[in-house]
């Protein structure tokens, strides 16, 4: 249960607000199990109509708001942030829990404070994908480049500065746990983020012959890969949902079995996951929530085996198995894959896929944060009360 209202004040701080994604559909839980909080981010630019996640609460933004083309151009800011992010005046708060995939971590706290940072990954283009985002960018080389580096490498250094404010980080995979010890030599507790179940079931209907892919169309979710490894396989069919800025390379690719349909209402996309043969994911996520999605609809998953879907899928080597993992993102690999499916696919059940997304469900979510954010104010009540220092994060404990 979270904390009675009689409980320490909290503040949920957001890098920015923008939509309504992955990072918003955390923070809309979080405000769900802390009602009493307060929101804070860099910029809020959430247009009226998607403001409903937020409960009606109003959002404490930083000077950034304000700043010329901010609303279209914020992330052009970010050597500003760290700045802003400190800007952000938290300290009539007891609990401080930052959502935070750039900067959010880096909010100034007391020693009185609890500060829980749900980590949904350290900085990813100024850590270990720093070279991909530069290349993919063309900014990999010349005077932008290098003043980019320069950017990002005092980035860097602040953002491991930081790091000695948070008390407990949470990682949204053990995947990312990882990538937290990696950068800032810390243990983190893992409660995976939440995935609306209810609005993913099991269709009524047969399941047709189709394999299914559902994205957003950019260069890291390797749709492109996808395409190219089934056109080349025409006694197999793919449909391709999605829209992004690489929909044309996209649509080159496809040969005659594959179908793409861009974006697509809800209720299409959700029909196609309950009646597809299998949904293909060849991205390297932190987590990636379509994978659960799919198997919420009693679908299998063949899926490339890094990142969060090796957590999220059960390959055939284990027990009731929800899907094939492959090795490589290569087209080949995935054929691969696809043909050891269509070997094994008798041994993956409806059943068993909707009983593994069940350990996603919303409700997990935010009671393992519940728990966890009203454990480390109890022990760090204690200490306060008497006298002992020497707080530490429990270890990462994953589903």
């Amino acid at each position: 249960m979270p904390p009675t209202p009689s409980a320490p004040r909290i503040a949920i701080v957001a890098d920015w607000l923008q939509d309504y994604a992955g990072a918003e559909r955390v923070l809309e839980q979080l405000l769900l199990t802390f009602p009493q909080a307060e929101v804070f981010a860099v910029v809020d630019f959430v247009p009226e109509a998607s403001r409903g996640f937020l409960q009606g609460k109003p959002v404490h933004t930083s000077f950034i708001q304000r700043l010329p083309l901010a609303r279209r151009y914020f992330r052009h800011y970010l050597p500003l942030m760290p700045l802003a992010i400190e800007q952000l005046d938290v300290s009539g708060f007891d609990i401080v829990i930052s959502s935070s995939h750039a900067v959010a971590k880096g909010v100034l706290t007391g020693p009185d404070q609890l500060h829980v940072s749900y980590v949904h990954s350290p900085l990813r283009y100024a850590w270990d994908m720093q070279h991909q985002y530069l290349h993919e960018a063309g900014m990999d080389r010349g005077m932008k480049g290098a003043l980019t580096r320069w950017l990002l490498h005092k980035l860097r250094l602040w953002d491991v500065r930081t790091a000695n404010g948070v008390d407990q980080f949470v990682a949204n995979s053990a995947f990312i746990g990882r990538r937290v010890r990696k950068a800032y030599r810390r243990e983190a507790e893992v409660i995976y983020p939440p995935v609306d179940l209810a609005a993913f079931t099991p269709g009524q209907t047969p399941r047709g012959p189709a394999y299914v892919t559902v994205s957003r169309l950019v260069p890291y979710k390797r749709v492109e890969l996808i395409v190219e490894a089934f056109s080349a396989m025409p006694d197999k069919q793919l449909i391709v949902i999605g829209d992004g800025p690489d929909l044309a390379k996209v649509r080159a690719k496809a040969g005659s079995n594959v179908q793409v349909l861009g974006h697509q209402p809800f209720e299409v996309m959700r029909g196609h996951l309950q009646t597809a043969r299998a949904f293909v994911f060849a991205a390297l996520e932190d987590f990636g929530i379509a994978p659960v999605e799919a198997q919420a609809c009693g679908t299998p998953v063949i899926a490339f085996g890094r990142g969060g879907a090796a957590e999220t899928v059960r390959g055939l080597q284990q027990s009731n198995p929800t899907g094939v993992l492959f090795d490589e993102q290569t087209p080949a690999a995935l054929q691969a894959a696809v043909a050891l499916f269509e070997q094994q696919a008798g041994r993956i059940t409806a059943a068993a896929c909707r009983q593994n997304a069940e350990r996603f469900a919303i409700a997990v979510f935010r009671q393992r944060m519940a728990a966890l954010v009203v454990d480390r104010w109890t022990a760090l009540q204690g200490e306060v009360k008497s006298g002992v220092t020497g707080f530490r994060p429990i270890q990462a404990k994953p589903l």
